[in-house]
């Protein structure tokens, strides 16, 4: 293989490819990315074996092959060439090394065979639709903040997404759940997505997708089956495994009967929740909320006798009613309400869960579990 290249053109997908290799491997296949250059292309493919992505860029073919190099080396050393380089990569195949040279830096790299390459992209997936990068985006931002980290309970480890119904309109709705807050975001079902199986789509595949979104304007092609989900952009492909569990009935814990509604201006909400939460402590992070007719107090304690307080004229009208919430969580919640926009708190009171929607989208709902404050 002998291929040149524009430093810039090689940076981008080997920046995309290696975010995938884990660090620390135990297989030391899984620690390189497959390159293949022919017909004026080049393909980058990395994998950890549950996820991998595959990239492809145009280049100069002065012969084609393929082979495998360490992933992160290769990324480290053309990050740190002079922009405007033309990199120059020789692999032959029986001296076990790639030659890497530009200008008058000359790297050689050791080379694993292409045969112990695992494959994960080769199944077919029936069901096929298509998302807007900006549907995407919002299926994942307002939704991810939510995933468990806890690994015992793996089945929350990602986001669930299903085909379903909000009264006689069919759906796409996608929700995620750590046990002390839940989001759901819901948009109209896209042509191609009825009958899909309901999946959960793991932590590290939702990250490495938005990151491919930030740099697209144009649609993501969605293909699945029951194990394996496929987002396919303009170059990259990216495939993962699914997580092999059921996800709760998150329906369940959304509460209907909150009668104590308050409105209140989402930026302003945020920046005093986050100048109250200065002083509690990392541990707890909790801020109670105070309400009264027509005003919010916020407050906060700290062991060591610190406190704060904020008031924030509101829309309210019920019954006084105080509860607590973890401020971090409440942050992240009131960080999906667009500023400008109004937060909306569904109460029933202090150890029931709230549910919080955006006055100006119907499309997400989020449910946040009090604390004792």
């Amino acid at each position: 293989m002998k291929i040149t290249i524009d430093r810039a053109a090689l940076l981008k997908p080997l920046a995309h490819v290696q975010s995938v290799v884990e660090r620390r491997n135990t297989i030391p296949i899984l620690a390189n990315v497959l390159l293949r250059a022919g017909d004026g292309t080049l393909s980058l493919t990395a994998t950890d074996m549950d996820l991998d992505v595959v990239e492809s860029v145009g280049c100069s073919v002065d012969q084609a092959g393929q082979t495998t190099v360490p992933a992160h080396t290769l990324y480290e050393i053309v990050r740190k060439l002079p922009d405007g380089s033309e990199v120059e990569l020789t692999a032959n195949g029986d001296s076990g090394r790639m030659a890497i040279r530009a200008g008058r830096s000359n790297f050689s790299l050791p080379t694993l065979p292409v045969e112990e390459f695992p494959a994960l992209s080769g199944d077919t997936l029936p069901t096929g639709f298509v998302l807007s990068a900006a549907d995407a985006k919002t299926l994942i931002d307002r939704t991810r903040f939510a995933i468990s980290t806890e690994e015992t309970r793996y089945y929350l480890n990602g986001i669930f997404l299903h085909e379903t119904k909000a009264g006689d309109m069919p759906v796409l709705r996608a929700v995620a759940t750590d046990g002390h807050r839940l989001a759901r975001v819901q948009m109209p079902l896209p042509a191609g997505a009825a009958g899909m199986p309901a999946v959960i789509v793991p932590r590290k595949a939702v990250q490495e997708i938005r990151k491919l979104i930030e740099e697209t304007d144009g649609d993501v092609q969605v293909s699945l089956n029951d194990n394996k989900l496929r987002v396919a952009f303009e170059t990259t492909v990216l495939t993962t495994k699914l997580i092999d569990g059921t996800f709760p009935d998150y329906e369940r814990v959304i509460p209907s009967g909150n009668d104590k509604l308050l409105r209140v201006e989402s930026s302003s909400f945020k920046r005093a929740v986050d100048r109250v939460a200065t002083i509690s402590t990392e541990k707890s992070r909790s801020v109670k909320l105070s309400l009264a007719s027509g005003t919010l107090t916020l407050s906060a304690n700290s062991p060591d006798n610190a406190q704060a307080t904020e008031e924030v004229d509101v829309d309210y009208g019920s019954a006084p009613i105080e509860i607590g919430f973890n401020s971090r969580y409440l942050l992240d919640i009131a960080d999906q309400i667009d500023d400008g926009s109004k937060a909306v708190f569904a109460m029933a009171d202090a150890a029931s869960p709230t549910v919080v929607t955006d006055e100006g989208d119907d499309g997400a709902l989020y449910v946040l579990m009090p604390m004792r404050v």
